[in-house]
């Protein structure tokens, strides 16, 4: 599985933008999908991911303002963005972990998300 994250950019706290992860392959729907992010100077850390039934989950920092969601037809995973925080800065990466296990075997090249106060 090859990912291709997009959708970075630079915003005003309190702004939205809504990333995008294209997977190739054909088991895409078979997968959990993950964000992370790694800020700078800090570790990775989990974000939010979508299961391959569509159940989702969140970090704490994250709940209640950003959404993750699949469409398993375009082979795409979104984590919509809303209320950013500048703190929110970081590299944001997608992975995928098969649907038998909770790790991440795969992992997109990340998009930098830059939150201004």
């Amino acid at each position: 599985v090859q990912l291709q994250a997009s959708g970075g950019g630079l915003v005003q706290a309190g702004g939205s933008l809504r990333l995008s992860c294209v997977a190739s392959g054909r088991t895409f729907s078979s997968y959990r999908m993950g964000w992370f992010r790694q800020a700078p100077g800090k570790e990775r850390e989990f974000v939010a991911y979508v299961s391959w039934s569509g159940s989702t989950y969140y970090a704490d920092s994250v709940k209640g303002r950003f959404t993750v969601s699949r469409d398993n037809a375009k082979n795409t995973v979104y984590l919509q963005m809303n209320s950013l925080k500048p703190e929110d800065t970081a590299v944001y990466y997608c992975a995928a972990a098969p649907r038998a296990t909770t790790t991440y075997n795969y992992w997109g090249q990340g998009t930098l998300v830059t939150v201004s106060s």
